[in-house]
């Protein structure tokens, strides 16, 4: 069975109608020899607040060293962010395998007449992914109330009900009291059930579950909100009866702040979590689409409100902020409350309704006469989110403030902007043009007609359906192809598209794009920044915006793996930077912690005495210097030393760093790392490692974006040799070009990695393996190979930029 098969399968699930009970759940599993007896469960529920709540628990439980799995819904573009561990997605060959097993039962049932629910058969899936990957604990975001939700086929260690609203009244009941004692069967056998509820709810709860731990401004759990300390984090207190933390979260609004008690509180009834754990935890509890601040110039925030409640809990945290003009841009469902909402949200000054692109939204027109009956005199339509917000963005001032809202599926649409990544293919045969169309999931048949067509230019991207199908008419009328993926008509799923042809036929496509609707012109944009057509790059004087830059590695440490210890001593450490500077190193890494397996962590002071005194010393060469730290505290003081660069090998791991980079306005460099040092043991599934990779630094780059930093400025490291086998770095290596997909500079650091043993190359030698990756790497596009031997690599760059011309 292929992926596609698989999903589409899935997807077939959805024409049946949401049924409670957990029966159907139990008996999927039971058919699959109940895999998920072996996890320790926690599982949250709630009207408002539960997805964010179960994020923060699960990244303090991180935090905490446990290894975590993590199911929510919706999700934004692919069904498998669904379920998670440790912040990774489930495979599409594991979702494949898992819809191989389970299928014969599922005909099976469906022949007697009991078909299980889209939503059950995920939920087996996360609870079999829980126990195939023998996670230490799973946090189940529950479905619908809690009684009959399909999570409550577990019995869970620790849960909660973050607030209470009156929500699918025909299934839970029809006052808040009802809803409150459904959702209250989440309960935990042994142990409190945590709450953020009040009033009436709050008593219903009690009235449900025996032992209840209270959360609020004067619970038993106090949360308290300390507002905002920059534009994408607020300040939060906690308190319990012998514990306390202060923290930052990626999140505003006081209702964040009782969300994250609630996390705390949860984190705590699971493990023995320090307050150093739950600090760090929730400030890197990312939640996309939850006041989501994009940018500041204008105030752009994506929000996916969908209910009143929602909406006016969103209204409480723009309050905040300081703005002229209010842009709202609205998409949502046609089930929802919309009088409700538009009145729970601040006066619009604009609005611009539109449609997420799924059966479910509510038409543009009837929002917009929503919007009119308000009294906003400028009301517009578009059709596309991607649209209505280029149309918002052109309007609004610096000093405006542009909002989407309304549905996490208009958010998601709006948040392609900034997240959705062209990938420029290397197809120089058949086999290659076979390998990329199947990598999209194209049948195959399509793979033997369309494989010759492909062998030009190739760029891989993932749209909207109906997106996809004007770029398959357009790119055929101009005689080139577009291969389709296999997946079914699904029409709230992103699909992946492969369009082939020549420079010429891609320069047409995007002249003829630029009118269409749809959000059409946002997509030719980005292909024409995937190809560099017609697109004149920002220019900072940097190295490697001209060339292939090669930075020179000097360790200052004791440890590392390939010259630990040679340049300990201040002098010696300045001689080799000298030494690399003369022989034409761009820039000098300069370490002081060693990330091999098995290397100690190193005192962030201790880390400062050994880098600062050399960067002191080496920053008037004639080369940058740039500090390989993972910790903010020392990159700060290797800045105020003399540094020009951070390069940050765990990708971010300290929530402070990318405000360090923004506040000095420096080039940041982030990693591709799940373990700093690395973790010899530690087995990674990938379905594609560059694609998947990909993935990961998407998210990572968004992040530092957020916070200030110019997109420009922030240099992407695949991570080679850091939670990859041998085969899978070298992979990376050939595929280097793909990595300008995030539209970062790429940075390859391969000198001397053990993936050179698979060319039968031992630890001692290895110098000229990693010449020949070097100038593989440079003929691939690379902007800066991370190198020891810097003459012998400066050679190589010189001999690519020779053969090519650029003498």
């Amino acid at each position: 069975m292929e992926f596609h098969d698989a999903a589409n399968f899935l997807f077939d699930l959805r024409r049946f109608r949401p049924k409670p009970g957990t029966e159907s759940t139990a008996d999927l599993l039971a058919a699959l020899d109940d895999p998920h007896e072996g996890p320790r469960y926690v599982q949250v529920a709630g009207s408002n607040g539960k997805g964010s709540t179960a994020r923060m628990t699960e990244s303090v439980l991180r935090e905490a060293g446990l290894t975590v799995g993590l199911y929510t819904s919706p999700h934004f573009d692919d069904v498998r962010e669904r379920i998670t561990v440790d912040g990774r997605p489930i495979t599409k060959a594991a979702l494949t395998e898992f819809v191989e097993r389970v299928k014969p039962r599922i005909v099976e049932r469906a022949a007697e007449g009991q078909a299980p629910t889209f939503f059950e058969v995920m939920t087996t899936m996360a609870l079999w992914e829980f126990g195939r990957r023998e996670v230490d604990v799973a946090i189940l975001e529950v479905g619908i109330g809690g009684r009959y939700d399909a999570t409550s086929v577990v019995d869970p260690v620790a849960s909660a009900v973050t607030s209470v609203t009156l929500e699918h009244t025909g299934i839970l009941g029809d006052t808040i009291e009802e809803i409150a004692r459904d959702k209250a069967h989440v309960a935990p056998r042994e142990g409190a059930l945590v709450t953020a509820a009040e009033g009436e709810a709050l008593a219903a709860v009690r009235e449900q579950a025996s032992d209840v731990l209270t959360v609020g401004s004067e619970g038993d759990v106090r949360a308290e909100y300390g507002g905002r300390t920059n534009h994408v984090e607020s300040a939060v207190s906690i308190s319990g009866p012998d514990w306390g933390v202060e923290a930052r979260l990626p999140l505003l609004g006081e209702y964040q702040a009782r969300n994250a008690g609630v996390a705390a509180a949860l984190a705590r009834q699971v493990a023995d979590v320090s307050e150093a754990e739950q600090a760090t935890g929730l400030r890197n509890a990312h939640w996309p689409g939850r006041f989501e601040v994009m940018d500041t110039d204008p105030l752009t925030v994506l929000d996916g409100a969908h209910n009143p409640g929602a909406c006016e809990a969103l209204a409480e945290t723009l309050a905040e902020f300081e703005y002229d003009d209010l842009f709202l841009v609205v998409g949502a469902m046609h089930e929802k409350d919309h009088g409700g909402m538009a009145a729970a949200l601040p006066d619009p000054d604009h609005v611009v309704c539109t449609q997420p692109d799924l059966d479910r939204a509510e038409d543009r027109e009837v929002l917009a006469r929503v919007y009119e009956n308000r009294g906003v005199a400028d009301v517009k339509t578009r059709g596309a989110v991607s649209g209505a917000l280029s149309r918002a963005l052109s309007e609004a001032g610096p000093d405006d403030c542009v909002l989407v809202t309304g549905s996490l599926f208009a958010v998601a649409e709006a948040r392609e902007r900034w997240t959705r990544a062209e990938i420029t293919k290397r197809v120089r045969d058949l086999d290659d043009a076979r390998e990329t169309l199947e990598g999209t999931h194209v049948t195959g048949p399509g793979v033997w007609r369309m494989r010759g067509k492909a062998v030009h230019r190739v760029v891989k991207t993932r749209v909207q359906r109906r997106q996809a199908q004007y770029l398959k008419e357009e790119m055929l009328s101009l005689g080139g192809e577009c291969a389709l993926s296999g997946l079914n008509d699904q029409d709230d799923e992103n699909i992946d598209v492969v369009l082939m042809g020549t420079l010429a036929q891609f320069k047409r496509l995007c002249e003829k794009l630029a009118e269409q609707p749809y959000g059409l012109s946002i997509v030719a944009r980005d292909v024409r920044e995937a190809l560099d057509i017609g697109v004149e790059p920002a220019s900072h004087g940097y190295p490697w915006e001209e060339r292939t830059a090669v930075m020179g590695i000097l360790n200052v440490t004791p440890d590392s793996f390939h010259d630990g210890g040679r340049y300990e001593r201040v002098e010696d450490a300045v001689a080799r930077a000298e030494r690399m500077a003369e022989n034409g190193a761009d820039i000098i890494d300069v370490g002081g912690e060693s990330t091999r397996p098995g290397a100690e962590v190193v005192p962030a002071e201790e880390e400062i005495d050994r880098i600062a005194p050399v960067i002191e010393r080496i920053s008037d060469l004639d080369a940058m210097i740039s500090v390989d730290t993972r910790k903010a505290a020392v990159a700060r003081a290797a800045l105020e030393a003399g540094a020009d660069i951070l390069n940050d090998v765990s990708g971010l791991e300290d929530p402070e760093m990318r405000f360090v980079a923004a506040e000095y306005d420096v080039p940041l460099i982030v990693m591709h790392s799940l373990d700093t040092p690395v973790d010899p043991d530690r087995e990674v599934e990938y379905d594609d490692v560059v694609e998947d990779v990909i993935a990961d630094l998407a998210e990572r780059v968004l992040l530092a974006e957020k916070a200030g930093l110019d997109r420009e400025k922030i240099v992407v490291d695949p991570g080679i040799g850091f939670a990859k086998s041998a085969a899978e770095s070298f992979e990376v290596l050939g595929r280097t070009d793909e990595f300008h997909a995030l539209g970062c500079p790429v940075l390859i650091g391969h000198s001397h990695k053990s993936m050179f043993g698979r060319v039968g190359r031992g630890s001692g030698n290895r110098t000229a393996a990693t010449v020949a990756g070097t100038t593989i790497a440079a003929e691939r596009g690379a902007d800066v190979v991370r190198v020891h031997d810097v003459p012998e690599n400066v050679a190589a760059v010189r001999a690519v930029e020779a053969a090519d011309g650029d003498r």
